[in-house]
């Protein structure tokens, strides 16, 4: 039977750990969070970080701006942040509206304090092995495999999904841990002959239940990284599951681990700050 690699399990434990360390300490820690626009999905994603914030003991400040906003405007919000010594951590809710230019948004928050480590430097610092913050969601991946003892030195990692702040990302992390990493996306010729050949395989392309299991091979580490309508990944995991040696669960599994990392790494943002 398939171990499950349990991400709530996970994030309680980081939790724990994180609340008595915030308990420590003089000040709490800000995570300062903006939301352009009232996608829904986006709108319950910031209020679940708003509510792990209340549970470990930080402080939570929310930005709301209209679906209207500009690039320009965006940026005059990112700035005033960036010059709040109180604010710890910075966070621009994805995706933004259309007219708004999300990168050059991203790569305007300051390096000491994204946080969701979504700028070009915190990527460019990660893939060179060099301090900085982690993507949230790569960050949640590499802690769930190593928290479940599960090697990826030598091994295959395929990675279904290029995008700037989780599969690419990823890719990199698992680079530097010694796997041999293949990066696949909407154009890759015969997807399944890369799936067939992953010893860890996540999936991050954002598609419902989208790689099968006659896609895989036995024995094989899925990590599902999808979240999509009726709370179910891009693994079919009902079928994938069963010839899997380890698999996370949609929901519960990289979901949770990933806000507790957010809230990790602001709270290593303000350690930082006050030393």
């Amino acid at each position: 039977m398939a171990k499950i690699l349990d991400g709530k399990l996970l994030a309680n434990e980081i939790e724990k750990v994180l609340k008595a360390n915030v308990a420590k300490l003089k000040q709490k820690p800000i995570l300062a969070t903006i939301l352009v626009g009232k996608n829904p999905s986006s709108v319950t994603y910031v209020k679940m970080k708003q509510r792990a914030c209340k549970r470990v003991g930080m402080d939570f400040v929310k930005i709301e701006l209209d679906e209207e906003t500009t690039t320009e405007q965006l940026l005059i919000e990112i700035e005033k942040l960036n010059k709040d010594n109180r604010v710890d951590g910075i966070l621009l809710q994805h995706p933004v509206p259309k007219q708004i230019n999300e990168r050059i948004c991203f790569d305007a928050i300051a390096l000491n304090k994204d946080v969701d480590g979504c700028s070009s430097q915190s990527f460019g610092a990660i893939t060179m092995g060099k301090r900085a913050f982690f993507s949230a969601t790569p960050n949640a991946i590499v802690s769930m495999l190593k928290h479940y003892d599960i090697d990826v030195k030598g091994k295959h990692a395929v990675i279904v999904g290029r995008s700037a702040i989780l599969g690419k990302p990823v890719a990199m992390m698992l680079l530097n841990m010694d796997a041999t990493v293949t990066i696949c996306h909407s154009k890759t010729v015969d997807l399944i002959s890369y799936t067939k050949q992953a010893d860890i395989l996540v999936a991050a392309c954002g598609n419902a239940k989208y790689i099968k299991a006659d896609w895989l091979k036995k024995g094989a580490v899925l990590i599902d990284a999808g979240y999509n309508e009726g709370n179910v990944g891009d693994i079919d995991l009902d079928n994938a599951k069963k010839i899997a040696s380890a698999y996370t669960p949609v929901p519960g599994g990289v979901g949770p681990v990933t806000i507790m990392k957010l809230l990790e790494q602001t709270y290593e943002s303000h350690i930082l700050k006050n030393k």
